[in-house]
């Protein structure tokens, strides 16, 4: 996409906003407006579970049945909680029930309009609106009493003693039906001025300024990632488990073998040793190897010294 139906080019990242968290959970929603493609649905489907978000809501899509369809449900790829909760709505002022910040994600240029910011530049001056003991903004904000909740929670823990006043893991929010948008116009014409012009901000992704294009689903996965980043993120899972570490005698073992193979084939002289062992040593504790890596070192100085004695 060109333009409107998804964020293309704009200036640099700022640095990560973990710090910003703030004190509760945030609702969240993503607006498809007309949508054409059915397939972009479960794309969008999808990349919000992936980060969390399941709160979707289609305007006027070219499809009545498109949440049913069967390019949507192949694209979604499971998320298909996302696809039988979502609702759609003939005008953008249904879409907008408890929502007080919208995002448009147009780039077209406009006479007039909302400020464009990256999504982390914004995510970061947005979440300083509400994070205690921060220093005041460099402009109004229009979120004074914008309480967001109903988003997989991501909060700090609450500190021994005290209560969680949310009860429900959202410390610290007010109570509310109010949150944050984000809308993608079509992916042929974009966000219409008039729906550009309600937003508090145009969203834009960097890119490359020779190929700003973006898809639909690649657009709202990297903002739905951005928005999560905001709130805290997502623990990242080892892949695999942590290795254990050989302990110091396993070490000392396998450098004492070390030391005698090296002998046999004429590296290390007895009489003068020097500091060879001790920097073995050293290396070896840098290392860290694990009880299968001492065994293979062990094989190895084994295999030294056999060849040194085939050779005598």
């Amino acid at each position: 996409m060109q333009h409107g139906g998804a964020a293309t080019i704009a200036g640099s990242f700022r640095p990560t906003l973990s710090a910003c968290l703030p004190y509760f959970a945030m609702k969240t929603r993503f607006i498809l407006i007309q949508t054409s493609h059915a397939g972009n649905v479960g794309a969008a489907a999808r990349a919000m579970k992936t980060m969390g978000f399941g709160d979707l809501v289609l305007v006027a899509p070219r499809w009545a049945n498109v949440l049913r369809r069967e390019e949507t449900i192949q694209r979604a790829s499971g998320a298909l909680d996302v696809l039988e909760n979502a609702r759609i709505v003939e005008t953008l002022d249904e879409a907008l029930d408890g929502i007080s910040h919208l995002c448009a994600t147009a780039m077209t240029p406009r006479d007039f309009g909302p400020p464009t910011r990256s999504p982390r530049e914004h995510f970061e001056w947005l979440l300083q609106q509400r994070r205690p003991g921060m220093d005041a903004p460099a402009e109004p904000s229009p979120l004074a009493e914008l309480a967001l909740e109903g988003a997989a929670p991501v909060v700090p823990p609450v500190a021994a003693g005290q209560e969680d006043p949310g009860g429900d893991g959202a410390a610290g929010a007010t109570g509310g039906e109010s949150g944050i948008a984000f809308l993608f116009g079509s992916e042929r014409f974009g966000m219409a001025n008039e729906d550009v012009y309600r937003c508090h901000v145009a969203l834009s992704i960097p890119t490359n300024p020779g190929f700003g294009s973006l898809n639909l689903g690649a657009a709202i996965q990297v903002i739905a990632y951005e928005w999560r980043l905001a709130l805290g993120g997502f623990p990242v899972r080892d892949a695999t488990p942590a290795p254990s570490r050989a302990d110091a005698a396993q070490v000392a073992g396998m450098l004492a073998h070390w030391e005698r193979a090296l002998v046999d084939i004429g590296f290390l002289d007895p009489a003068a040793p020097k500091k060879l062992m001790p920097r073995l040593n050293q290396l070896f504790n840098r290392a860290q190897p694990t009880p299968e890596e001492i065994h293979i070192l062990r094989g190895v100085a084994k295999a030294m010294s056999e060849a040194a004695q085939a050779k005598r």
